[in-house]
């Protein structure tokens, strides 16, 4: 496999220069299992497993490689492998795990461009891409959407002017993998040395268009759930594979849930249109409620901001405060516990010293 098809450029060469004397060879990480990881090299695909060295100073999730990292890797018999080292990641989409943890996963990383998918069905959901279009944003990867299963819509265009609202001049595309319709707009964000990702939630068409794109059923499909139109999960796992026109595309499962990880920048860019309008109060810390002179009040009354936008932002930007609160709290902890640690540690040298 050539290094420059898995997406290899002169950033990750200059990085890998220290990791060529001590024997270690370039891979990029295709899939993450439990403890392994295949990664694509040139020598081909090899299973490998972390040094010890590196799981035990890994302070959290972003310490461990995720799909879409480059490695320095040492190289065993039957491709087997040890993985030492992760180079430095150029952007980065994370989410909170599910449920009530405070922790990272990572999703995908190095990616250049991330394809939204939202089916034009009945599982057309307004609110979860702009949610999406925050994360995307927080990720340092350019953001796309695809309208995607045209071909089961009556008011494609209706839906269409409903995302472009939201879409602040992000690009938006309609596709149909099944009739191969949309095609070529989607290939204008592939070829050599680019990453695309794709994300969306269970049933959006990800694994078919990975697959109309591969020119082979390199991923699995199942057909939609009948009365809501939600999909099953078919992709169970993140993997790279790699196009071969050129390119490197990232699938993804679909997510129950899809929590934020990050700052405040992600909603600032999904919500440049809320952020311009605020930006024209006359008090630079209006709450927007009450104030005199409030321009996103303003402009709520008088329709030029939707109701359903505004109280979205809102949310999210609830949600990411929140988020922090916990975050904050938990490094407090950490260091509370180190603190201890420490103590413990000199109260047995001073009483074996004396």
């Amino acid at each position: 496999m050539n290094l420059k098809a898995l997406g290899w450029n002169s950033d990750y060469e200059t990085y890998f220069q220290n990791h060529y004397g001590q024997g270690y060879i370039p891979g990029r990480v295709a899939v993450e299992h439990k403890r392994i990881y295949r990664v694509s090299t040139e020598q081909g695909e090899v299973l490998a497993e972390l040094k010890g060295k590196m799981r035990y100073h890994a302070a959290g999730r972003e310490d461990f490689p995720a799909v879409g990292d480059w490695v320095a890797l040492s190289l065993r018999e039957e491709n087997r492998g040890i993985i030492h080292s992760i180079l430095p990641r150029k952007s980065k989409f994370s989410r909170k795990v599910a449920g009530n943890t405070t922790e990272e996963q990572l999703v995908a990383v190095n990616v250049d461009t991330v394809l939204i998918l939202n089916a034009l069905n009945g599982d057309f959901n307004i609110r979860r891409l702009e949610r999406y279009l925050t994360m995307t944003w927080e990720s340092g990867a350019a953001p796309v959407i695809v309208l995607s299963k045209a071909d089961l819509c009556q008011d494609i265009e209706e839906k269409q002017l409903q995302v472009e609202a939201i879409a602040c001049g992000i690009p938006v595309h309609v596709i149909s993998s099944i009739k191969g319709e949309g095609m070529q707009t989607i290939k204008q964000y592939i070829g050599e040395g680019k990453t695309i990702a794709l994300l969306g939630s269970s049933g959006v068409g990800k694994s078919t268009l990975v697959n109309t794109l591969i020119g082979i059923e390199a991923a699995k499909t199942q057909a939609i759930r009948a009365g809501d139109d939600r999909g099953k999960h078919t992709t169970t796992y993140r993997e790279l594979h790699v196009l071969p026109g050129g390119g490197v595309i990232i699938d993804t499962p679909g997510m129950r849930e899809l929590q934020l990880w990050g700052s405040e920048e992600g909603i600032q860019e999904a919500f440049e249109d809320i952020e311009e309008i605020a930006g024209n109060c006359r008090f630079k810390d209006c709450s927007h409620e009450k104030e005199p002179g409030c321009a996103i009040q303003e402009a709520l009354s008088e329709g030029a901001l939707d109701e359903s936008r505004w109280l979205s932002y809102k949310k999210l930007q609830k949600e990411i405060l929140f988020l922090q609160g916990k975050q904050e709290l938990q490094v407090r902890l950490a260091a509370k516990k180190s603190h201890k640690a420490q103590n413990k540690n000199l109260r047995e040298i001073y009483k074996h010293k004396y």
